[in-house]
């Protein structure tokens, strides 16, 4: 995943007041409030490159009173029982799905992906709002009677505070409700920074919680902003947890900054997944759901397949191959909000210039490119076509790092060990899976493969809201995950009380 992302145009704050496009405004303390005498960023539509909006860029001060709204709405938040918690987390639902088809909409307007994976993301929000609202049961405790005389030991769950959200460009929407549902149903206050590239759908989603009457004010709170607010939410004391999607380095960079002023942190990271495929697979069945992991979103997901490990012999390696560029070949590159666009823009200009430059590095470093998106651009150069390419070396940029773009490298090895090898030999382990008619070697797969999120014969992964959002080694910086019963156990702290009467 990337947060933060490339680098883009800024524009002075005079600029900022141009009639033909509004500047987005933070919400604090249940109000919606202009950011201040503060830079601000164009919100660039990836299809036409026309700035739709202006971010405000705002810093510590702006955070500072969006924190001390979320500490002063908190402790009051807490005292409303569980059931009723839920109540307005499913209030928040019901907001949702009203205003769903808008919120499809904005999230392929703004971050460009087609209408049919906006959908998917919304989905897949709203069911983690459903998860949170069993929050009644997921918050319950333990008790153990009798451990000495007269003595019983329990342990109960308590909120951990005022949590602070970082939120990456790629979901927009989903991510986001990965964390605000569970964080404030279980008793915290919540501090929202989206993506500075594509912050409208989160504000739609705060616009949702300021109708549910039963949100008090200040217990969620929208800051926009880039870099300085970031640093500004892992230096505040009066923020208790952080939980982050972006890539692994500015991960490890949020985790160490949460750690060092003493927060609470969950920090997820990268990711370069492998799909194995292996020679008894039906490319039939295994063809559309590699295209869709590689390619769907313009291969800017965290569980996008990136390499393609191919098991068997040349023959074997020659068909999956031609499978591979014949499908890839067939899919419609055009803007988002085009029903029959299957390959969406890049996020930005610059995002699709880094994965075009390390294409052009591994084509002069003698890497074989069986299908080159490399061509027009279009209208706001973001458009980089399917690219596949053959890796000459299975260490090479291609196979090992994450470029975050609609770019399928091919690894070929001769087993299945072989494979499981490569997968493992990766510094991430966020995903992977395996195309397979035998039992046999998906139990072996699944045994031995270092990532924690597979598929056996389904191209992308992602576990649905009851289970934790699961990635290993540098695909997370942090103990405890996003979603399932690891969310309910990160915005809380257990408390145990051993009592003699």
């Amino acid at each position: 995943m990337n947060a933060g992302g490339p680098q883009r145009r800024h524009i002075g704050v005079s600029e900022a007041h141009r009639p033909e496009v509004s500047t987005l405004r933070n919400y604090v303390g249940g109000s919606w409030r202009p950011a201040g005498d503060v830079e601000a960023l164009a919100d660039v539509d990836p299809a036409s490159g026309e700035t739709v909006a202006l971010v405000p860029l705002s810093g510590a001060a702006e955070v500072r009173t969006a924190v001390e709204a979320a500490r002063a709405a908190q402790p009051g938040w807490r005292e409303v029982p569980p059931q009723r918690r839920a109540r307005a987390v499913l209030a928040l639902r019901d907001g949702l799905l009203k205003r769903r088809e808008e919120l499809v909409a904005l999230v392929s307007a703004d971050m460009g992906k087609t209408l049919e994976d906006a959908d998917g993301e919304v989905g897949r929000g709203i069911e983690s709002v459903e998860s949170a609202a069993a929050i009644p049961h997921l918050l319950k405790g333990e008790m153990l009677e009798g451990v000495a005389a007269g003595v019983d030991v329990e342990l109960v769950r308590q909120p951990v505070g005022v949590v602070g959200a970082i939120t990456p460009f790629n979901f927009p929407a989903m991510i986001p409700l990965w964390f605000l549902p569970y964080a404030i149903a279980c008793g915290n206050s919540f501090l929202l920074k989206p993506s500075e590239q594509d912050p409208r759908p989160a504000e739609l989603i705060v616009e949702i919680v300021d109708s549910v009457e039963e949100i008090p004010p200040g217990v969620v709170n929208l800051v926009h902003g880039g870099r300085a607010a970031v640093t500004a939410i892992l230096e505040d004391p009066g923020i208790d947890a952080v939980s982050f999607v972006g890539r692994a380095e500015t991960a490890r960079i949020v985790a160490e900054g949460a750690v060092r002023t003493g927060k609470r942190v969950q920090a997820l990271g990268g990711a370069k997944n492998s799909l194995v495929v292996m020679p008894d697979a039906d490319l039939g069945q295994a063809m559309p759901a590699i295209m869709g992991s590689a390619f769907g979103a313009a291969g800017q997901r965290c569980l996008a397949g990136s390499v393609c490990v191919v098991v068997g012999d040349e023959t074997r390696r020659t068909e999956v191959r031609e499978a591979l560029v014949e499908a890839a070949s067939k899919l419609t590159i055009g803007p988002g909000d085009d029903p029959a666009t299957d390959v969406c823009p890049m996020v930005s200009a610059a995002a699709r210039d880094k994965v075009a430059e390390a294409i052009d590095r591994a084509a002069s470093n003698g890497a074989n490119l069986l299908l080159d998106g490399r061509g027009d651009a279009g209208p706001a150069d973001t458009i980089l076509g399917p690219t596949i390419a053959v890796a000459g070396d299975p260490e090479s940029e291609l196979s090992r790092d994450e470029l975050f773009g609609p770019l399928l490298t091919v690894v070929e090895v001769n087993d299945l060990n072989a494979a499981i090898e490569f997968l493992n030999g990766s510094r991430y382990g966020n995903a992977g899976a395996i195309f397979t008619q035998s039992g046999a070697a998906a139990r072996q797969y699944r045994y031995g493969a270092e990532a924690g999120m597979l598929g056996v014969n389904v191209g992308v992964p992602a576990p649905v809201a009851w289970f934790p959002f699961s990635g290993w080694k540098d695909s997370i910086d942090g103990d405890l995950h996003a979603n399932g019963s690891d969310a309910v156990r990160f915005y809380t702290r257990e408390k145990v009380i051993t009592s003699r009467w």
